[in-house]
Order: structure tokens, then C-alpha cells, then sequence
């Protein structure tokens, strides 16, 4: 068993399909979404069933808010962007997973939302791999 994964815990297809897995945090597997118009990470808890942010216990809650601002402190001092854009939004796949993503003027779509916007274009390994090193460096 992965370190930090709960038992009877399992990755939504969705999510495992779209992102790359870049290491694991106290509570949550910290994953790149695949997606190289914008840097985008996704921090999934690791409990089972979890929805919605209050699903999760007040010390995961908390756990939770502690990994994701460590997350975009890390992300925003990679990619120097102008603005850190953070949700759990959960419409389409249900299991609670929080995105991250550095946002700048001039970035496909910019102001508007990142979702639906364009196809999606995957990085090059090797781009992810880089992405994913800085990433782990500023942690």
C-alpha cells in the first residue's frame, strides 16, 4: 500500500486518466494535471467516500487547508504567476479532490475559468517530469 493511502480508498478513473501522480503529503496524493497550458495540481485526501470538504473529519479539514496553501506557496514561487486560482468544485467527478492552478495575464482563457476552455494538451514527458522536480523542490 502507497504511504498515506486509507484503506478502501481508490483514485476516481477520471482523475488517474487526466493527472500524473507527483508525491504524497500527510493526507492528500498531490498530482499534476496533464494538461501544459496551464501548471495545475490536484490534491486528493485519502479517505473514502469524501464528497465534499465537510465530509472529512475537523482534523483532516484542517489538514486539508494546511496541504493546499503549502501547495500554492510552492506553485505560485515556480511559476512566479500573477494569480493562484484554488477549488473543490466536484460536479462532474464527485470524489473530493482540490485544484491549484497558477494563473497569468495573457494565459489561454485569461480571466475567465480553465474549465471547458480548449482541448487539453498534454505535456511532453519530459516537461512533466521538470514541472514535477520544481514542484518537489519548492516543497
Amino acid at each position: 500500500m502507497s504511504p498515506g493511502l486509507e484503506a478502501g480508498f481508490t483514485l476516481d478513473a477520471r482523475l488517474e486518466a487526466d493527472s500524473e501522480q507527483l508525491m504524497w503529503l500527510g493526507l492528500c496524493e498531490l498530482r499534476v494535471m496533464n494538461d501544459r497550458r496551464w501548471p495545475w495540481l490536484l490534491l486528493v485526501p485519502q479517505r473514502p467516500g469524501a464528497e465534499e470538504i465537510h465530509d472529512l473529519t475537523p482534523l483532516d479539514q484542517a489538514m486539508l487547508t494546511f496541504e493546499t496553501n503549502m501547495v500554492a506557496q510552492a506553485l505560485k514561487s515556480v511559476t512566479g504567476c500573477t494569480k493562484i486560482n484554488s477549488g473543490a468544485l466536484g460536479n462532474i467527478v464527485r470524489q473530493l479532490h482540490v485544484h491549484v492552478i497558477a494563473r497569468s495575464e495573457g494565459d489561454p482563457g485569461w480571466p475567465g475559468p480553465v474549465w471547458g476552455h480548449g482541448m487539453r494538451e498534454p505535456y511532453q514527458r519530459s516537461d512533466l517530469r521538470r514541472f514535477a522536480q520544481q514542484i518537489k523542490a519548492a516543497l
